[in-house]
């Protein structure tokens, strides 16, 4: 079990019935009935009855938390992200849906307040992320249970620890995975500002790897281009600029890529793979522009590239959990080495949380929102 708690509505004096609790596929959250000598206390979080737009579906509401069981965990939430798939979840438009009503949010950072008698691995005061999807980070506090959660070391920045679960695990994994790349061999990129974009160029600086960075352009791209570069990015070009011809010049002196990370789809995906190496492979994590994916007859046959997908949620399936968690503490290590920090963030606190929303759903995004509790 996840969670134990009921849903309130802000104005409502009686709590929903507990039929109406978020499950996340039943085995990994379920709603449970409270303990007779339970004191449960008052917490706020954001909630969705029905799939739709954010803006309109999420509201702040009172959560009634159960007391600690005997492997369960309290835990404060510090800080939890908005990232495109809590806003894919809400829309009804993800591959994982819980059932409803949900607390939104699948990624954030809080920090141990109790522990049951049964729990060993983990201590008041320590840091913690969620194991799993459909946690339900939107919330000021909850009860989950020890499995739910992976400690991280308390003393890395709060917005990479808030944002160390998704984005980055997807880079490194998109990065060593697909391509048996060595140092100085080089990656391409669209959606490079993007969160998992900007762990892209990091993490393969620290590989070692070249990257060219392909972004929309935008009235202030000097200024992305620059930040995207203190980051460690080699080259960074336009979606236009890739297409014109004197882009061949740029690979006098960067060898042609053998790895493409697409999160676009449509035409840009198509850019990418025309400067991929014979031999190379395209991996698709999104599709940003809502179009598909077209490759040429020619590409595929005369250049035998090949065309992945990659969704974290089922690499940890296949994977398990104590192979995530060594890929937590990898980040983790990279970001003591100082070779991989948090996307920009702009800090909300949680009552602003439509402000936040609706930001989130712009485009030319220039930073990720994070709520703070």
């Amino acid at each position: 079990m996840w969670f134990r708690c009921s849903l309130l509505g802000a104005r409502t004096p009686a709590p929903l019935p507990l039929g109406l609790l978020t499950s996340w596929h039943r085995h990994c959250c379920a709603a449970s009935s409270y303990s007779a000598f339970a004191d449960p206390s008052r917490v706020r979080a954001l909630v969705y009855g029905n799939h739709g737009d954010p803006a309109k579906v999420v509201e702040l509401k009172n959560l009634e938390l159960a007391a600690v069981g005997g492997s369960d965990i309290r835990v404060r939430m510090l800080a939890a992200p908005i990232n495109p798939s809590d806003i894919n979840m809400i829309q009804g438009n993800y591959g994982l849906l819980p059932k409803l009503p949900a607390v939104g949010g699948n990624e954030g950072v809080g920090q141990v307040v109790a522990v049951g008698s049964s729990v060993t691995g983990l201590k008041p005061g320590d840091w913690v992320i969620p194991s799993n999807p459909g946690l339900g980070t939107w919330r000021t506090e909850a009860v989950f249970s020890e499995e739910a959660l992976i400690k991280i070391p308390s003393d890395i920045p709060l917005q990479s620890a808030a944002t160390l679960g998704v984005n980055p695990c997807t880079a490194y994994r998109m990065l060593v995975d697909f391509e048996q790349l060595q140092p100085g061999d080089s990656v391409i990129q669209n959606a490079s500002n993007s969160g998992v974009g900007q762990a892209v160029i990091q993490i393969a600086a620290a590989l070692g790897l070249r990257t060219i960075n392909v972004v929309r352009d935008r009235p202030d791209i000097k200024k992305l281009t620059s930040r995207l570069k203190d980051l460690g990015a080699e080259h960074v070009v336009t979606e236009e600029e890739l297409r014109k011809p004197e882009v061949k010049n740029l690979f006098k002196d960067v060898p042609q890529p053998r790895l493409a990370l697409n999160c676009v789809g449509g035409k840009s995906s198509t850019e990418l793979l025309r400067h991929l190496a014979p031999g190379g492979t395209m991996v698709t994590y999104g599709g940003m522009a809502k179009q598909p994916v077209t490759a040429s007859v020619s590409l595929l046959i005369f250049k035998d590239l090949k065309l992945r997908g990659f969704w974290l949620s089922q690499w940890k399936k296949n994977h398990g959990p104590d192979e995530f968690k060594r890929l937590i503490l990898t980040l983790c290590d990279l970001i003591h080495q100082d070779q991989l920090t948090a996307p920009a963030c702009t800090e909300v606190p949680l009552q602003d949380y439509r402000r936040a929303l609706g930001a989130s759903m712009e485009p030319f995004l220039s930073s990720k929102h994070i709520l703070t509790m």
